[in-house]
C-alpha cells in the first residue's frame, strides 16, 4: 500500500505545482471540469423529467 500513498503526494504535488506555475490554465481546466458537470446534470435533469 505504500505505493498507492505516494502516488497520491505525487498527484497533489503535481496539482499544486500546476496552480502556482500555470493559475490561468488551472482556472480554465476547473473551469472545463465545472462545466461538464453542469451539462451532464442538465442532460441526466432532461432524461427524468422525460420519463414523467
Amino acid at each position: 500500500m505504500p505505493a498507492k500513498k505516494y502516488l497520491t503526494w505525487a498527484a497533489v504535488a503535481f496539482v499544486a505545482f500546476y496552480v502556482f506555475n500555470q493559475p490561468q490554465g488551472a482556472a480554465r481546466s476547473v473551469q472545463t471540469a465545472a462545466d461538464g458537470l453542469a451539462s451532464a446534470a442538465d442532460s441526466l435533469t432532461t432524461f427524468v423529467t422525460s420519463l414523467g
